[in-house]
């Protein structure tokens, strides 16, 4: 796990985490377990209120985005790279896919 002193300054607020309503009832459903954001939005340890329960993020970390396994696409509740793939390029038109491309993950846990 890294600590937050190890990691740049937030982009972001925990609160806009996760916002589609495609994505929350995979997290209610406990499908999703993680989300991949350009910026970081969130320390390890922290958590907010989440549709009456609590999100606690777990770690915080950079992968590149031809790193993605399936295990991974499955922790953002998609069957695979690919489905995971055509999930982001729906919500992002025009937005290459490019190997080199970090992205921050924040693995999370529902309480």
């Amino acid at each position: 796990m890294n600590t937050p002193l190890q990691l740049p300054p937030k982009t972001c607020s925990i609160d806009r985490l996760i916002t589609l309503e495609a994505d929350i009832q995979l997290v209610l459903a406990g499908r999703k377990t993680a989300t991949r954001r350009n910026g970081r939005y969130a320390d390890p340890g922290e958590s907010t209120a989440f549709h009456g329960r609590r999100l606690v993020v777990i770690d915080v970390y950079r992968q590149k985005v031809g790193e993605l396994s399936d295990d991974d696409a499955q922790s953002e509740g998609y069957e695979s790279v690919e489905a995971y793939n055509q999930h982001i390029l729906r919500l992002h038109p025009g937005m290459p896919w490019l190997p080199h491309m970090n992205m921050w993950v924040h693995d999370f846990r529902l309480e």
